[in-house]
């Protein structure tokens, strides 16, 4: 199974399997990974999921929904060259090992 490497802001890292099809948000909510809200459950309507993908995998992810262009310029932390957001990236074996990085925060408390 794919396998998704979720870095958080201490540098620390988890690793999680998700079946080909699965989002990276529900990967995340299924196995307790802390610093994806998902506030929306994967709509792509509000930000709280979003994620800077590593670069070794972002060419290889779908090309990005104009939905998801618009949200990402909402998201509570900095817009990225490299930003995405995790309930619009589908695991698939070609994204296997695929590590993203999650923001300080995802929105204000």
């Amino acid at each position: 199974m794919p396998k998704i490497i979720y870095r958080f802001p201490d540098d620390s890292t988890r690793t999680v399997e998700a079946a080909p099809g699965t989002s990276v948000m529900e990967a995340a909510l299924a196995n307790g990974v802390e610093g994806i809200v998902a506030e929306c459950g994967g709509a792509a309507m509000c930000a709280t999921c979003h994620v800077y993908v590593g670069s070794r995998h972002l060419t290889a992810a779908p090309p990005m929904s104009e939905d998801e262009d618009v949200m990402l310029d909402m998201a509570y932390a900095p817009r990225a060259a490299d930003s995405r957001l995790s309930c619009q990236l589908f695991m698939s074996p070609e994204l296997d090992g695929m590590e993203v990085r999650l923001p300080e925060r995802q929105r204000e408390d």
